[in-house]
Order: structure tokens, then sequence, then C-alpha cells
């Protein structure tokens, strides 16, 4: 499996923006996207934390700073403190 973003892959669909109050509870539990589907954060205020449960890394987010979610990849995130986010859902073209 490659880890690299698809120089292709464009963004279809975002999700409202969330905040650690409104944040779902599916995002704070293992979950992936599904077949085809790559996932970038959006952090827009504060921090949120990023683990990636297949190698295991944790990174903390912050604006600007968005983790390349990859289709079938089981991943979580955690809230730290007040935050405003959201998730944007992108697809390669179909052949």
């Amino acid at each position: 499996m490659t880890l690299d973003w698809p120089a292709d892959a464009a963004p279809y669909r975002r999700t409202p923006e969330f905040t650690e109050t409104t944040v779902p509870g599916g995002l704070t539990r293992a979950h992936s996207t599904k077949v085809g589907t790559w996932a970038r954060l959006h952090v827009l205020q504060g921090r949120l934390i990023f683990r990636d449960l297949v190698d295991g890394t944790e990174v903390v987010l912050g604006p600007g700073i968005h983790p390349l979610i990859h289709p079938e990849r089981l991943h979580e995130v955690a809230t730290c403190g007040p935050v405003r986010f959201f998730v944007e859902f992108c697809a390669r073209p179909a052949s």
C-alpha cells in the first residue's frame, strides 16, 4: 500500500465544523474512511490529537497541519481543550 497522497485526489464533501463539545463519538473511536476515500482534518482553532491506529503514531494538530488519512486505515481523534475543526473527504476521478 502506498502512503502517498494521490495527485489527482479532489475534495467532494466536507463535514460541518465540530468543537470539543460537538465532535461525534464515532470520530473519537477507531474508524476508517471507505474504499477510495482519502480525508484531511482541518483544524481552524485550538488543537486536536490524531492517532493512526495502524502504525501507532500520534500527532497534535493545529491550524495548517493536515494528516493524510488513507482509505480504510484505522484512526481516531481526541480533543485537548477548545477546538474547532472539520473533515474534508477526497477521491480520485472515476476511470
